[in-house]
């Protein structure tokens, strides 16, 4: 069922998304060649925390860790360990926080260091992509405008649209209804003002194919090239959105 959010509710979600981004802000700062994604991994649960916050991520489904971290073709669910970021790898931070029952999702993927021209196109064209979707948002809009938005753009810039992954609704769970694809179905569901989506793009240098990893949670290109993510969560309004993870 799709929830509608009181204004109380919205408060509540605008200060986990606050929270979310002062989070991807602190990871930032840190994210460097040598660091471990484990260690990122303490420094954002740390400061979750510290915030009277909790990682929505944290045993969600039985998930390990408090953020995921997914480098290079890892697309999404990286689980953070002793692996050490290397220059040229793109990095891809996907963070949940839930404040007072209530939870904000939000997504951004980094290059550290150099890399080819390629996959800078990949990152930036991503997250062109995210705002592309999120431009045809408000009141009475029919979902499916979001996916083919994003869709149309990926597809002009020649990036594999990953379709068994879908954006959601957000609420007392991370995960919530309706679905959010990122790419055009025939879904009649109209975007109502107080819905709180989260619309994330993950697109790939290749091929759409992905795979899920031994530790079941991991997500791959099936060719090995690198996958971007970009995710806000936004609360639709009369005439628009308002992003709940920007600042």
């Amino acid at each position: 069922m799709i929830s509608i959010k009181s204004d109380r509710e919205i408060e509540l979600m605008k200060h986990a998304g606050h929270i979310n981004y002062l989070t991807h802000l602190e990871v930032l700062k840190n994210l460097k060649p040598g660091i471990t994604t484990k260690a990122l991994n303490d420094i954002a649960h740390k400061f979750i925390l510290a915030h009277d916050c909790k990682p929505s991520f944290l045993k969600y489904n039985g998930y390990p860790a408090s953020i995921c971290i997914s480098v290079n073709d890892e697309v999404v669910h990286g689980i953070p360990s002793k692996r050490k970021i290397k220059n040229g790898d793109v990095v891809s931070i996907d963070i949940g926080v839930e404040y007072k029952g209530y939870h904000s999702d939000s997504a951004n993927t980094y290059i550290v260091g150099n890399t080819t021209k390629e996959i800078e196109d990949l990152v930036e064209n991503t997250k062109k992509s995210l705002y592309e979707g999120l431009s045809v948002i408000k009141d009475g809009v029919k979902l499916s405008a979001i996916g083919k938005k994003i869709e149309d753009y990926a597809i002009e810039h020649n990036l594999g649209v990953v379709r068994e992954l879908v954006g959601h609704g957000v609420g007392t769970s991370v995960h919530e209804d309706p679905d959010v694809p990122n790419y055009y179905t025939k879904d009649h569901t109209i975007l109502k003002s107080g819905m709180v989506i989260a619309v994330e793009p993950m697109l790939n240098l290749g091929s759409e194919d992905i795979y899920e990893c031994e530790d079941e949670w991991t997500i791959k290109t099936e060719d090995g090239l690198p996958s971007a993510h970009f995710e806000h969560t936004v609360l639709v309004t009369k005439d628009g959105y308002v992003i709940l993870t920007g600042e």
